[in-house]
C-alpha cells in the first residue's frame, strides 16, 4: 500500500543541483510531485542553464544563483526565499566539493588550501545555510543534506572528501542540538554508490561502483529515486521523532564485509 503524501503549500529550498543525475534533483522531483513549491539555488552561470532545462514547465520553482562560500551571496538567497516563501518548510543542502589535486594525490599530501575548501564548501556550508535560514524556519520545519560512508571507512582516493563529510555529519548532530527546542529537524542521508557529477571525480570510481553492487546485500547498487523517496520521508511529518541522524540508503552495502559467495 503506498502513501500519498500532499506537501501543497509547502515551501523548499534545494541547493546544489547541477543535472538530472543530482541527487539534489532526486530529492527536488519527489517534493515537486508532492505539490511543494521549491527554490533552487546553483553554483555559477555554467549550471543555470541545465537547471532552467529541469524546471522548464514546472508550476512553483524559482532560481537563483549563489556562492556558498559568500555571505553575500547567501544573504541575497534567504532574502529572495522570504520574499517568495514568507517563511521555509524545508531545506536541502546537496553540496560538496574538493580540488582534483586532492583526489589525485595521497591524502598526506592534502594541501592547507585543498583541506579549507573540501571543509568550507562541504561542511561548513551547511552551518552558514542553517544560520540564514533559521529566523525563516517554520516550526517542525526539516533539513537535509548528504553524505557517504567514507567518513566511516577509508574509500581509496576519497581522500579529504571523507574527512569533509564526518564533519557534515558531526555538525548535523549539533545542528539538531541547536534546533530542537522549536523541534525543527535535521538529518544527513548516506548514499551507497552513484553514478552522479561528483562521484565521477573520484579516480577508480567505476570500479568502486561495480564492486559496491557486488558487494550490497541486495546485489545491486541504490538508485538515486530511492534517496529521494528517504528525503521526502525525512522532510514531511512522516520522519517527526528523527533528528541528528546518519540515515543509509546503500542497499545494505555498509553492513556487508564480504558476501559468502565471494569468501
Amino acid at each position: 500500500m503506498s502513501v500519498a503524501i500532499d506537501l501543497s503549500g509547502k515551501t523548499a529550498l534545494v541547493m546544489g543541483v547541477a543535472n538530472a543525475r543530482s541527487l539534489g534533483w532526486a530529492i527536488a522531483d519527489q517534493l515537486l510531485q508532492a505539490g511543494c513549491h521549491v527554490g533552487f539555488s546553483y553554483q555559477g552561470e555554467r549550471l543555470k542553464g541545465e537547471l532552467e532545462k529541469l524546471t522548464q514547465g514546472k508550476e512553483n520553482t524559482w532560481l537563483q544563483q549563489a556562492d556558498v562560500t559568500s555571505e553575500d551571496d547567501l544573504s541575497a538567497l534567504f532574502a529572495r526565499v522570504k520574499e517568495e516563501f514568507g517563511g521555509l518548510d524545508y531545506l536541502v543542502h546537496a553540496i560538496a566539493y574538493a580540488p582534483k589535486a586532492a583526489m589525485d594525490n595521497r591524502f598526506i599530501e592534502t594541501t592547507p588550501d585543498d583541506w579549507n575548501t573540501a571543509m568550507g564548501v562541504s561542511a561548513y556550508s551547511l552551518v552558514a545555510c542553517c544560520r540564514h535560514a533559521e529566523p525563516l524556519l517554520r516550526e517542525g520545519s526539516s533539513i537535509i543534506s548528504l553524505t557517504y560512508h567514507a567518513s566511516q571507512q577509508v574509500v581509496p582516493k576519497y581522500n579529504v572528501m571523507g574527512v569533509a563529510k564526518a564533519a557534515l555529519e558531526a555538525a548535523t548532530r549539533y545542528l539538531a542540538a541547536d534546533f530542537g527546542s522549536r523541534e525543527i529537524r535535521i538529518n544527513t542521508i548516506s548514499a551507497g554508490p552513484m553514478r552522479t557529477i561528483a562521484a565521477r571525480s573520484i579516480p577508480g570510481f567505476g570500479g568502486l561502483y561495480d564492486k559496491g553492487a557486488r558487494n550490497a546485500a541486495f546485489g545491486r547498487n541504490a538508485t538515486p529515486q530511492e534517496v529521494g523517496k528517504l528525503a521526502l520521508f525525512l522532510l514531511c511529518d512522516l520522519g517527526s521523532g528523527i533528528t541528528g541522524q546518519t540515515i543509509y540508503v546503500d542497499a545494505g552495502l555498509s553492513i556487508m564485509t564480504v558476501k559468502e559467495d565471494q569468501a
